[in-house]
């Protein structure tokens, strides 16, 4: 039988998740305007999906920042290995948005065009997986069992 976990087994702080949401959802939303903007050409898809970018980076600064501070000094024990991986996502997921940002402030219809919508593809399932790995309460021992 299993035993529950204790409250403060949790990986992530109850504000850095809440901060990790925001990324997750602005990244997933600028997708969906991608996708929108490709399939119907009016420009303020484009406009759209280049301001949630900039929202889901605003966000993701302080959830870097924090993921490199709970690598530092870990909340729980155990979880050093988990922090690592969480960090080198959400580095991964901070970078290749700002390289998004920067695809996306281009003119018309290049905007956007299939590297634009493959970033987007790839900061979205880099953000979930961030999700994944923070909100998740198994630990490594756990999950090989």
């Amino acid at each position: 039988m299993a035993h529950p976990r204790p409250l403060g087994a949790t990986f992530l702080h109850p504000l850095h998740a809440i901060l990790l949401a925001f990324p997750v959802a602005l990244f997933s939303a600028a997708l969906a305007t991608d996708i929108t903007y490709l399939n119907t050409a009016v420009i303020q898809w484009s406009n759209f999906s280049s301001w949630l970018i900039a929202g889901a980076l605003l966000f993701g600064a302080p959830v870097l920042l924090w993921a490199i501070i709970a690598l530092i000094k870990p909340r729980a024990p155990g979880v050093r290995g988990r922090a690592l991986l969480y960090l080198v996502i959400i580095a991964l997921m901070w970078a290749v948005g700002l390289f998004n940002a920067f695809k996306h402030s281009s003119d018309a219809w290049s905007s956007v065009g299939t590297l634009g919508l493959v970033l987007s593809i790839v900061t979205t399932v880099l953000a979930l997986v961030a999700a994944w790995i923070g909100y998740g309460t198994s630990t490594a021992r756990e999950i090989a069992r």
